[in-house]
């Protein structure tokens, strides 16, 4: 059996990692992103996850581990900012309000899924003018769901969580082990 990691993102990867995971194969699948009309962000977060587990070509032994994340302020869905403005926006948006981070989680072996969400709350401060420029000046903003991560600089911003940290960051480790093992996948293997 073969362990596919159908995502392009080195923090999933770093997560995986950290609990003792290495993928033999990281394969991200090309997919439409855009939420349907009218989807509310939990059950649009858990097609992606699905859709995206779906996409990758693997054997049929193959386990394959797919994810998506999505910030939801209401029921708005804020995916990646297309610029600095949206970003901007988003992050203007989310001060001094909770939202909910969600990561689905897909994990596919053969023609069976298995699949769960993460969902926390975050708070993040209000914030100034000077706080958004040097956060929009850093980058670290794209390709972020929301336009922030909370593993980087913005960190200062979040006093509050409650739920997954490493679900935030875009892999849930409890959730991600328990469909790992119920898939097949020796996660507590001793050597």
């Amino acid at each position: 059996m073969r362990f596919i990691l159908g995502s392009g993102s080195p923090r999933r990867a770093q997560l995986l990692a950290q609990i003792g995971i290495v993928p033999d194969a990281i394969l991200p699948p090309n997919i439409n992103e855009d939420p349907r009309r009218a989807e509310l962000p939990r059950p649009y977060c858990a097609r992606l996850a699905r859709e995206k587990a779906l996409a990758v070509e693997a054997g049929l032994d193959d386990l394959v581990l797919c994810a998506d994340t999505t910030v939801a302020l209401g029921r708005r869905i804020l995916g990646k900012p297309r610029d600095a403005g949206e970003a901007a926006q988003f992050l203007t948006d989310l001060g001094g309000r909770r939202h909910q981070v969600i990561t689905s989680i897909a994990v596919r072996r053969g023609d069976k899924i298995w699949a769960r969400d993460s969902v926390s709350a975050v708070k993040m401060k209000r914030l100034s003018d000077i706080e958004i420029n040097a956060y929009l000046a850093s980058g670290e903003w794209q390709g972020k769901a929301g336009g922030y991560a909370i593993q980087g600089l913005a960190g200062a911003f979040i006093p509050w969580i409650s739920g997954s940290f490493t679900g935030i960051m875009g892999l849930p480790l409890a959730e991600t082990a328990a469909l790992l093992q119920a898939a097949g996948y020796p996660v507590w293997r001793q050597e």
